[in-house]
């Protein structure tokens, strides 16, 4: 009798498995037969930085154009009249805070679900790029006024997309590092600006760059939901 029960659990279990078919194979999120977290991680910053670079080239052409920046002119050395080392270096920093966000979001425990979709992400770079050519082309009675008025569009564009504490408080941090950087190669000749009002500099350069990093961070943390997604679903496949 025991023996009968048991070919029958092993004939019900193996018409299951006919039933379900094989198992599909695991896949990653990016590239099908990538499937190990470091290299999409390296994969997801690549992916930053050529987003990075490609806004850094159109972003500096506006600027050039309007004579806002002026590079050394044996620096110049690309058809979008930007020298050499801007785009990898806005590369670079947009791969960190595109990565640096949903990491901190992870360790604070306070993921951001906050407008998570690709039609808001792509509506936060749209309004970078319109503050960035305000700036460039929008003539105001004076620079305090242009300052005043970058700042609050940049703070809206941080209460529209993102709302959360961490972004803020990156946002500030980083757009402050990142014009120490700016006044440091302003001071030794790199570049220079046609009207410096602050220190070398233009007084609104901290909230074009406060923008920049809020819009990075987006970026960087719908991919990470992306990626997250996908991995939460082939382990409930499997």
């Amino acid at each position: 009798m025991s023996l009968t029960l048991t070919t029958m659990a092993d004939s019900a279990l193996v018409s299951d498995q006919q039933r379900s078919g094989p198992r599909p194979p695991s896949q990653g999120p990016y590239i099908a037969f990538i499937t190990n977290r470091n290299t999409n991680l390296g994969i997801r910053g690549a992916m930053l930085f050529s987003v990075g670079v490609f806004l850094a080239l159109v972003l500096n052409l506006l600027q050039v154009q309007r004579n806002v920046t002026l590079f050394p002119p044996d620096v110049i050395s690309s058809i979008f009249s930007s020298a050499w080392w801007v785009p990898p270096c806005c590369g670079t920093a947009s791969a960190i805070i595109g990565l640096l966000y949903p990491c901190i979001d992870r360790r604070l425990g306070e993921p951001h679900k906050f407008k998570r979709e690709w039609s808001s992400v792509m509506r936060c770079v749209a309004v970078f790029v319109g503050i960035n050519h305000a700036s460039a082309k929008v003539d105001f009675a004076n620079n305090v006024q242009l300052s005043l008025t970058l700042a609050a569009l940049s703070i809206g564009l941080w209460w529209t997309f993102d709302r959360s504490r961490s972004g803020f408080g990156l946002g500030v941090g980083i757009a402050l590092l990142a014009t120490l950087a700016t006044q440091l190669l302003v001071y030794n000749e790199f570049f220079q600006y046609t009207s410096p009002d602050f220190l070398y500099i233009r007084s609104w350069l901290p909230c074009i760059f406060f923008a920049g990093v809020i819009t990075m961070g987006n970026i960087g943390r719908q991919l990470a939901l992306y990626e997250s997604k996908v991995v939460q679903e082939k382990a409930h496949q499997d």
